[in-house]
């Protein structure tokens, strides 16, 4: 279980995130949803170590991680796939996910790049092909293929919908229910609250970088209203 007990994160003056609580119970999939600045990827870099927090804690199955750095956050089972996904454009695809496995220095991770491959047809039919020639959502699996070589408890993931077709961010979610599905606990960052509501277990609403609502999916669908006026929409 990923457990953040308040967590709260300065930029200069500016707080960005105040006694923020989360839970994501393991195997769960939780959505954290937002309008923009409200401190969601925020959220998910301090977990993973990026930002540092100025009071909280976060912890993986009951081990204080808060402090770490991002790559012993990753030995310990945390990948992010960050915003913009953030593959490398003259690698291959094949080049970019083993990137995602260099923690694992000294293993043999054949068997999992095979199992992404498998996760992923579109990418593995392009397997030689440098990352630039990709389409944005081909990239995007891209990137959540490369987090899921490094054998992660828990998967981050932020914004995934962004500059995506409806029709291709339809696929991506399926993509990350089938990741949750494998036994990973998933905790995604987004926008689009419907889209959300309709994978996620659990949600939870940041606003102003505080949590002003949270709740099984059953809630939200019945306060698709409050949902609304909480992300500006």
């Amino acid at each position: 279980m990923l457990e953040v007990k308040d967590l709260s994160v300065r930029y200069g003056s500016v707080e960005a995130l105040h006694d923020v609580s989360i839970k994501v119970e393991t195997g769960g999939l939780v959505a954290i949803l937002g309008a923009n600045g409200a401190g969601k990827s925020t959220l998910l870099r301090t977990i993973s170590g990026i930002v540092k927090a100025a009071s909280g804690n976060v912890a993986l199955d009951g081990t204080a991680i808060t402090g770490l750095r991002p790559e012993e956050i990753v030995r310990r089972g945390i990948a992010h796939v960050p915003e913009g996904r953030g593959i490398l454009p003259d690698f291959t695809v094949r080049e970019n996910l083993m990137i995602g496995a260099y923690v694992r220095r000294g293993q043999d991770v054949s068997p999992d790049y095979r199992r992404v491959m498998g996760m992923f047809p579109a990418i593995e039919r392009r397997e030689r092909k440098l990352g630039y020639t990709l389409s944005g959502g081909e990239q995007q699996m891209l990137a959540i293929g490369r987090a899921l070589m490094a054998a992660p408890q828990v998967l981050l993931a932020d914004e995934l919908s962004l500059g995506l077709a409806p029709i291709i961010v339809r696929q991506v979610f399926a993509t990350l229910d089938q990741v949750r599905r494998t036994g990973v606990t998933v905790l995604v960052v987004e926008q689009n609250a419907r889209l959300a509501m309709k994978f996620a277990d659990y949600l939870y609403v940041l606003k102003y970088g505080r949590v002003v609502m949270e709740g099984p999916r059953e809630t939200f669908a019945k306060s698709t209203d409050l949902v609304d006026a909480y992300l500006g929409a």
